[in-house]
């Protein structure tokens, strides 16, 4: 049948995975690098990928496609979830407590990069439980994975004090927002900080972040921070 249907233009996506986090059917995927549309038949030609997409690569077009199937992107979305939710000892929710709490305050000037300041557990945004106890009253930190890696004081820094969650969109085809609006819609969270690395991908991240923020409702202190690939704070 001939349809409305979305097309991405590769040459310009900048594989930011905008896109396939704000596709509530799971049409879109990053593949290499790039956005694509994964099945026809997943799309409603509604197009809430549009205007999430920075790049301007996602437009309508008709032409022969197969027709939506709810039924399908049913069993697509379940699947999905079950994966991402399929439990591993290694992925149990813990809150890490460490000995020597005090001590280690006194002698944080001493050593301030060699301590750790990770107090929950699991971290991965498509892993954390959206009702996990250390979120209440937490000032929530949402950071792209490699940030703690470009910035050497990251833990004393950004870490100290918050309920960490880290993600990437370019990696995961998850729709990181509707986790996030959760989190945040069913939790007192004092603040949100978002740190993101200066590359066009981490851009999923801080909007997927903004919108849950906006769509939870509640008004909340936050704040962006950018980091560049030398580990220097860009702003």
């Amino acid at each position: 049948m001939i349809r409305k249907i979305i097309h991405i233009d590769e040459e310009k996506c900048n594989g930011c995975g905008a896109c396939a986090a704000a596709c509530h059917e799971g049409a879109i995927a990053m593949v290499d690098g790039k956005a694509r549309l994964m099945r026809d038949d997943y799309c409603d030609g509604m197009g809430d990928c549009l205007p999430s997409c920075p790049a301007g690569a996602i437009s309508f077009t008709e032409r022969e496609a197969a027709a939506y199937d709810e039924e399908a992107v049913r069993r697509h979305l379940e699947k999905k979830e079950e994966k991402s939710m399929h439990m591993c000892p290694g992925s149990m929710m813990r809150e890490l407590r460490r000995d020597g709490e005090e001590e280690r305050e006194e002698k944080q000037e001493e050593r301030p990069v060699r301590v750790s300041e990770l107090g929950n557990w699991p971290v991965q945004i498509r892993l954390v439980p959206v009702n996990a106890p250390y979120f209440q009253n937490a000032k929530l930190l949402i950071a792209a994975d490699c940030t703690a890696y470009s910035y050497a004081a990251f833990h004393r820094d950004f870490m100290k004090g918050k309920v960490t969650v880290i993600g990437c969109p370019k990696l995961d085809a998850t729709d990181y927002s509707e986790k996030l609006e959760a989190i945040i819609a069913n939790n007192d969270i004092r603040s949100v900080t978002i740190c993101r690395m200066e590359v066009p991908c981490c851009g999923g991240l801080e909007h997927a972040a903004v919108e849950a923020l906006k769509r939870s409702g509640k008004f909340i202190p936050w704040n962006v921070v950018t980091f560049s690939l030398e580990g220097k704070i860009l702003d």
